[in-house]
């Protein structure tokens, strides 16, 4: 697939109650090792992509089987968890009017591997100064988000 081809991916909870639909290439995608990131997922780290509000639809939105929640640090994001399975699907910022989705709800292939992953796989581990793992890859280190924090070398 080109990367001049809009891509359409779709994505959701484990129990399918919550779908989406996501258009084009992502703002950013990378490895998020932040300490909200590691709480709200109950993981070291997880994969993040970023996508403009226009490119995010939902696809299958059943009143009832959403759990909606902002925290005290962060009441500018909206994060959406599937009521019914429990799977955290993904989160909105009203300051960047931008969603967030975690590749490992993306849908995959008969193979287990994530539809269209050359144009969604992550570029960069961000906050890494707070990881709980050491990761060995070729991917670049960031104290914040790539590009606007500081590299760390390894």
């Amino acid at each position: 697939m080109s990367e001049d081809i809009p891509v359409e991916t779709h994505g959701g909870c484990y129990c399918g109650k919550l779908r989406y639909a996501v258009k084009g290439l992502p703002l950013l995608s990378a490895y998020c090792h932040c300490t909200l990131c590691q709480r709200f997922n109950a993981a070291a780290f997880i994969h993040t992509i970023h996508f403009s509000s226009e490119a995010f639809s939902w696809t299958r939105f059943e009143e009832g089987k959403v759990h909606t929640f902002e925290v005290t640090d962060k009441p500018w994001k909206r994060r959406y968890r599937c009521a019914n399975c429990g799977g955290a699907v993904a989160s909105y910022n009203t300051k960047k009017d931008k969603w967030s989705v975690w590749g490992a709800q993306l849908d995959r292939d008969d193979k287990g591997k994530i539809k269209n992953w050359e144009q969604l796989k992550p570029t960069a581990h961000i906050f890494y100064e707070t990881r709980m793992v050491d990761i060995t890859d070729d991917l670049g280190k960031w104290t914040g988000y790539e590009g606007l924090s500081t590299r760390i070398s390894m």
